[in-house]
C-alpha cells in the first residue's frame, strides 16, 4: 500500500503540479480528522509520515494515571507498564492508533479532506500561474458562445471574453486560435476567473514586443499608444540606439513585421510615428499622414493650435474625427485644428506671403545686402523646417520663372528681329525684282513701238515713191 501511495503522489505532483509535501500534509490532516471523528477528540493525536517511503504512524498521547477518567486522554499505570515497565504516574505514553480501526464515516471524511486539499492546491497553482501572466498576451482556443460572451480555453482553465472587450464586427468560429490580452485574474471558490480582452491598447504593444526583437530587447521603446479597436491604432516609438531606425525596425523588411500584427488584428490599420520630446514636432508627427503648416503648443495647459493647408483639413481631422482624436490621445494634448483660410480669418496665422512681398519691395528700394540677409533670416525664424523648405522652393521657383521668362523674351525678341529682317530682305528683293521686271517690260515695249514706227515710215516712203 505504501508503494501505491507513493506512486499516486508522484503522479499528482507531475500532472497537477502539486508538491509532494503538500499532499503529505493533506494526508496528515485527513488522519487527524478521522481520529477526531472516531474518538471525538484529536488534540492528543500525532501523525508521523516518512516522505521517502510514505510509511505513516498515528499516535495518541496519553497521560499515565492511577484511575482513568477519560480513556481518550489517559491510561492506567498497569496498561502503561505493559507497554514499557519504566512508565510511572504522570508520564506521557504514545499509544499507536490503527487506521483499520476507523469506521466507514471516519474513512470517508478523511478521503474528502484529501480531495478537498488537492482541489484547493490545484486552484491555487492555476491562479499563481495565470496571475503571473496578467497584463500579458496569451493564445486561446474559442470554445463556444455563452450569450453575447465567448468562452476561451487557455489550456488548463477557461477564460471569458465579454461583449465589451470584443472588437465590433469580429466573428469567431469554434476551435479558432486567437491572441488575447489578460486584463485581470480573480481567485474564486470554483477556481481562477480570468478576464481577457481584444480591444485593449496594450494588446498591440505586446504583439509588437513578441514580433519585433528590438522592442523586446529594449533597443526600441514604445513611448505612447492610442487605439480604436478594429479601425486604427497610432503608436509613437523611440530608439535608444542612434544607429537603429525605430519606425523601420517596427515595420520590418517589406512590411513583414507590421503586416503579421495587422493580420492578427483582422486588418486593423497601424500608424507608426517617431516620438519627440518637442511637443510641436510630436503633434505634427501624430497628425500624419496630413501635412502641417504650423503648430503652437502650450505645455502647461496641454493645448495646441494646428494650422493645415485647406486641402488637408479633412485628412487631418479624419473620418468622424478619428485622426485628430487618436493624435490627442497619443500626445496628451487638446488639439485645435484649423485650415489656413480659417486661421487667417481668425488672426491666428501670420501672413508670411505679404511679409515676403514687403521684404522684396524694401530690398528693391536699396537696402544693403547684410540687412537683406538679416531680414531673410528674421523671416525664416518664424517658420518650421517644412515651411522654410517650402519658402526656399517658392523662392527658387520664382527665380527660375523670372529667368525662364527673361530667356523666353530674349529668344522671342531675337526671333522677331530675325523674322523682321528676313521679311525686309524678301520685300526688298521682291521690290527690286518687280522694278527690274517693269524696266525690262517697258524697254521691250519701247523697242516694239520703235520697230512699228520704223515700219510705218518705210511703208510711207514706198507709197510716195510709187506715186511719183
Amino acid at each position: 500500500m505504501n508503494n501505491e501511495l507513493l506512486e499516486a503522489l508522484n503522479i499528482l505532483e507531475k500532472e497537477k503540479d502539486i508538491s509532494k509535501d503538500t499532499l503529505l500534509e493533506a494526508i496528515e490532516n485527513s488522519l487527524i480528522t478521522a481520529c477526531k471523528n472516531h474518538f471525538g477528540k484529536s488534540d492528543n493525536i500525532k501523525v508521523n509520515i516518512n516522505p521517502e517511503t510514505c510509511e505513516f504512524h498515528v499516535y495518541a498521547e496519553k497521560t499515565v494515571v492511577e484511575e482513568v477518567e477519560d480513556s481518550v486522554l489517559e491510561i492506567s499505570v498497569g496498561n502503561a507498564k505493559m507497554i514499557d515497565s519504566k512508565y510511572e504516574v504522570g508520564d506521557i505514553v504514545n499509544v499507536e492508533v490503527k487506521s483499520k480501526e476507523f469506521g466507514r464515516i471516519a474513512t470517508q471524511n478523511a478521503k474528502n479532506v484529501i480531495l478537498q486539499k488537492i482541489r484547493e492546491e490545484e486552484r491555487k497553482v492555476l491562479f499563481d500561474q495565470y496571475y503571473g501572466k496578467e497584463k500579458d498576451v496569451v493564445t486561446g482556443i474559442v470554445q463556444r458562445y455563452v450569450g453575447k460572451n465567448i468562452s476561451i480555453n487557455l489550456g488548463k482553465v477557461d477564460a471569458i471574453l465579454s461583449e465589451n472587450e470584443q472588437v465590433k464586427g469580429e466573428i469567431f468560429q469554434p476551435t479558432e486560435r486567437i491572441k488575447l490580452y489578460i486584463l485581470e485574474v480573480k481567485s474564486t471558490s470554483k477556481g481562477p476567473k480570468i478576464l481577457v480582452s481584444r480591444t485593449h491598447p496594450e494588446l498591440v504593444k505586446r504583439l509588437f514586443e513578441s514580433e519585433v526583437t528590438e522592442v523586446k530587447e529594449g533597443i526600441v521603446e514604445i513611448k505612447s499608444i492610442s487605439r480604436e479597436a478594429g479601425s486604427r491604432t497610432k503608436i509613437a516609438v523611440w530608439s535608444n540606439d542612434p544607429d537603429v531606425d525605430p519606425v523601420g525596425a517596427c515595420v520590418g523588411l517589406n512590411g513583414a513585421r507590421v503586416n503579421a500584427i495587422v493580420s492578427e488584428l483582422r486588418g486593423e490599420k497601424i500608424d507608426i510615428i517617431n516620438w519627440s520630446d518637442n511637443a510641436a514636432m510630436l503633434i505634427e508627427n501624430a497628425l500624419s499622414p496630413a501635412k502641417v503648416i504650423s503648430v503652437i503648443a502650450d505645455a502647461e495647459e496641454k493645448t495646441a493650435k494646428v494650422v493645415v493647408p485647406d486641402y488637408q483639413l479633412s485628412l487631418a481631422i479624419g473620418k468622424e474625427g478619428q485622426n485628430a482624436r487618436l493624435a490627442a490621445r497619443l500626445t496628451g494634448f487638446k488639439i485645435d485644428i484649423k485650415s489656413e483660410t480659417q486661421a487667417r480669418e481668425a488672426g491666428d496665422f501670420m501672413d508670411y506671403e505679404n511679409e515676403y512681398e514687403e521684404y522684396e519691395e524694401d530690398f528693391a528700394e536699396g537696402y544693403e545686402a547684410p540687412e537683406a540677409e538679416g531680414s531673410e533670416l528674421e523671416y525664416k525664424e518664424g517658420l518650421s523646417y517644412e515651411e522654410e523648405s517650402e519658402y526656399e522652393e517658392d523662392l527658387n521657383y520664382e527665380e527660375d520663372s523670372d529667368y525662364q521668362e527673361a530667356e523666353t523674351y530674349e529668344e522671342g525678341s531675337d526671333y522677331q528681329e530675325a523674322e523682321a529682317y528676313e521679311e525686309d530682305s524678301d520685300y526688298q528683293e521682291d521690290e527690286a525684282y518687280e522694278e527690274d521686271s517693269d524696266y525690262e517690260e517697258a524697254r521691250a515695249y519701247e523697242e516694239e513701238l520703235d520697230g512699228e514706227e520704223g515700219e510705218l515710215e518705210k511703208s510711207d516712203q514706198e507709197e510716195g515713191m510709187s506715186d511719183e
